[in-house]
């Protein structure tokens, strides 16, 4: 461990060392690769519930019944994860000015020309998008599989709401997997620097200048006026 990753550990996001930034707190690291654990069991198992030729998937787990009995727990547990990520980020992902004028030059950012987009604080437009989307499917994967986790107590009358819990649950979830397989070749094949940051947490001061400079501009003023 380098000296700069010593004092680093353990501390707030946006704390500085020997020219590096502390990205993402130990904590933020922690809840992140818990709730990217959960959610490809998640994927996995109801992937096998969602079609016979992937069934198979379940035995990966201990067969159906084990997998149908711990799936909506573990979604619970994947509820509580991107709670805690809104409760940590809420502030971070708000979308402002400068991310809907970083969104209307997106092109340079899939084209990897990021000299060319405009300066944008700690989480740009793309990764707000994902996280919002992330969270409101969550909201409502938790809403329809609570229906189906207690179907027996929908009566026959009502059956048009297990109905309606099956195709928000599919269509739910199809949308987080869309934006998880985004997000992980965004996270680890566009952006350099961008995976380790989530592993380590800290990245260099040219780093954050470069990809996320409102953000950088903030932690190097804050810093200055801490040292005063």
């Amino acid at each position: 461990m380098s000296g700069a990753d010593a004092v680093l550990q353990g501390k707030a996001a946006g704390t500085i060392s020997h020219g590096r930034i502390l990205r993402y707190s130990l904590t933020e690291r922690i809840n992140h690769w818990f709730g990217a654990i959960v959610y490809v069991y998640l994927l996995l198992t109801g992937l096998a519930f969602w079609s016979p030729y992937l069934f198979w998937l379940a035995t990966v787990f201990g067969g159906g019944p084990s997998a149908r009995f711990w799936h909506p727990w573990v979604g619970l547990a994947f509820f509580a994860s991107m709670i805690w990520m809104l409760s940590d980020w809420r502030d971070d992902m708000r979308i402002t000015a400068a991310d809907e004028e970083w969104k209307e030059k997106v092109r340079y950012y899939i084209r990897n020309e990021d000299e060319k987009l405009p300066p944008v604080g700690r989480f740009n437009w793309g990764q707000k998008l994902f996280f919002w989307v992330m969270l409101y499917a969550t909201i409502l994967l938790l809403l329809s599989g609570i229906g189906l986790w207690f179907v027996d107590l929908i009566p026959w009358s009502l059956r048009f709401l297990r109905y309606t819990a099956i195709i928000v649950h599919v269509g739910a979830a199809l949308i987080t997997i869309g934006a998880f397989i985004i997000h992980v070749y965004m996270g680890t094949a566009m952006v350099r620097g961008g995976f380790t940051s989530i592993v380590r947490g800290e990245v260099s001061t040219a780093w954050a200048k470069e990809h996320h400079r409102l953000w950088y501009e903030k932690v190097i003023g804050l810093n200055l006026a801490a040292k005063r």
